[in-house]
């Protein structure tokens, strides 16, 4: 009795084992698709303003009763990203760490948060997320002059108030690829991935030549 309850727990180690080693393969191998799979950008859309376009100029009251200006020239040389949001989206407050985190270690950046609704509603959540009520606007129209249809959806504005990229950003990447968009000279990673894909093989046709 006691040699079979020593073999069944000699078998149970080595299944424990087996399974441990499987699951270190298959970790190791989601991580070497992680590095091989490039990142995707934010969601690009084809309504409104396109990139490469002045952004809408606009002079916006924030929660703090001040005027906020959106697009023309920025004195201070500063880009400004702005992020269409709503207090009922849980993505969109899922994004507001890294927001902040941009507020904080980029001086060249201005985040603006923009919405529409009611306005006590927003003033408690900015409190709650601790924004800064002097870059929260609140404007129907803003958001029906850049199209905008979902959220969390974000546009990046240079200092120059010309549209450099924009999209609908359901993550973290997603932001950060608006800002490598404007780096690399482009409207989105999408367009970028494209331009470094190798061409497909020209096709053959009859008499073995490659096509024209």
């Amino acid at each position: 009795m006691t040699d079979a309850l020593l073999v069944s727990n000699a078998l149970l180690w080595c299944m424990v084992v087996a399974l441990g080693l499987v699951v270190l393969a298959l970790t190791r191998q989601v991580g070497l698709l992680h590095e091989r799979i490039a990142p995707a950008g934010a969601l690009a859309v084809a309504k409104g303003p396109a990139v490469g376009e002045p952004a809408p100029s606009m002079e916006l009251l924030n929660l703090a009763n001040q005027t906020l200006a959106i697009g023309g020239d920025d004195v201070r040389e500063r880009r400004t990203l702005l992020f269409f949001l709503s207090p009922t989206c849980p993505v969109c407050e899922t994004l507001l760490p890294t927001l902040t985190r941009v507020t904080r270690e980029e001086p060249r950046v201005r985040v603006v948060f923009a919405s529409d609704g009611e306005r006590d509603e927003h003033i408690a959540f900015a409190r709650s997320h601790g924004l800064d009520a002097s870059r929260y606007v609140l404007s129907r129209e803003l958001g029906l002059r850049f199209e905008v249809a979902k959220l969390p959806f974000a546009v990046l504005i240079d200092a120059a108030g010309i549209i450099r990229a924009k999209g609908l950003v359901n993550t973290r990447e997603h932001l950060e690829s608006l800002f490598e968009a404007q780096d690399r000279g482009v409207a989105s990673i999408q367009e970028f991935l494209d331009r470094e894909s190798p061409e497909p093989p020209k096709t053959r046709v009859a008499g073995g030549r490659s096509g024209r």
